[in-house]
């Protein structure tokens, strides 16, 4: 079968044409203000860094990371990533294939999956177009062994395939996400966001001025993130750029895991600001820099933003696991 082909170095980042037969994004997102007791109280601002506004169905650091990977796309190939069963890549993806008219595979991770009803994420990504090839685990943490890769394609009949890593977190999708830092150059001195694949805050910390610093608050567990967002400052880069740090500590059991506590803090901050919260990254990151706030990690004075990666979907909270 032909080789896959990966975004690369070496691919343009300005594919005005896919702009064009995705319509336009809403770039740069909007920058709101919000006051909120356990920030106010210690003298920190709190922003929102609307990502989530970007674009109606690939919002925030989606379009950031996939429109920049797309560029290489050539007529006739099958568009291929990979993600667990509430993946917000997976369904990005299915949605930007529905939309360029491109077929699209999901390599999901999970075969005990193949055997159960959709989860609402990955009934979007079937109603979108998607063929989901489930994969079990072991074999899908080898996905980048090439062997392996390739009975994988073969299995899930993806014909002349384009790849997308896990998470959309290829070199051009972090210099994609550069353009978020530089949107908040002079504005923040501290940008925060939750993190699946570390693609998003590699490219954060390379945009931000010097002086601010980008904060990570990852939310699957097993403290490798920081060794993928230095190999992705390499290969986008060359070297490390700009200064970043991970909080380890509000993954709540896991990706996918939304305890009672959780939910009730996201209710909340629904209800005092009005922002729908979406729960697989952006409850974790608003629950943490609260956190943080009230541990007294950010001087008096101190520009907090948040980034709000993407919204709440219909149904896509009702499954996820508690405790």
């Amino acid at each position: 079968m032909p080789s896959a082909v990966f975004p690369g170095a070496s691919q343009p980042e300005s594919p005005a044409p896919l702009v064009e037969r995705l319509g336009s994004p809403a770039l740069p997102s909007p920058l709101q203000e919000v006051v909120d007791a356990p920030f106010a109280r210690r003298g920190v601002r709190l922003f929102l860094k609307r990502d989530d506004l970007v674009h109606p169905e690939i919002a925030g650091n989606k379009w950031r990371k996939l429109v920049p990977s797309l560029a290489g796309l050539a007529p006739g190939q099958t568009l291929v990533t990979f993600g667990g069963a509430w993946s917000s890549h997976l369904r990005a993806t299915a949605a930007a294939g529905r939309l360029l008219g491109v077929p699209t595979v999901g390599l999901v991770r999970g075969d005990e999956l193949a055997t159960r009803p959709l989860n609402p994420a990955l009934e979007r990504c079937h109603a979108d177009g998607m063929r989901l090839h489930f994969v079990d685990r072991s074999r899908y943490r080898s996905k980048r062994d090439p062997e392996t890769l390739r009975s994988l394609l073969r299995e899930a009949g993806a014909v002349r395939p384009y790849l997308i890593p896990e998470g959309g977190s290829s070199p051009a999708a972090v210099r994609g996400c550069a353009e978020l830092g530089r949107e908040l150059r002079g504005r923040a001195d501290v940008v925060a966001l939750a993190c699946g694949t570390g693609g998003t805050l590699a490219g954060l910390a390379a945009g931000l001025e010097p002086g601010s610093r980008a904060l990570g608050i990852p939310v699957v567990k097993g403290g490798f993130l920081a060794d993928e967002v230095r190999s992705l400052h390499s290969a986008a880069f060359g070297s490390a750029v700009g200064s970043w740090s991970l909080d380890e500590r509000f993954h709540a059991g896991g990706y996918g895991r939304l305890p009672a506590a959780l939910d009730r803090f996201a209710l909340d901050f629904e209800d005092r600001h009005g922002l729908p919260v979406e729960r697989l990254y952006v409850a974790k990151l608003l629950h943490a820099l609260t956190r943080l706030a009230e541990e007294d990690a950010f001087p008096p004075g101190t520009r907090v933003a948040a980034v709000i990666t993407g919204a709440p979907g219909p149904g896509l909270s009702s499954g996820l696991r508690t405790g």
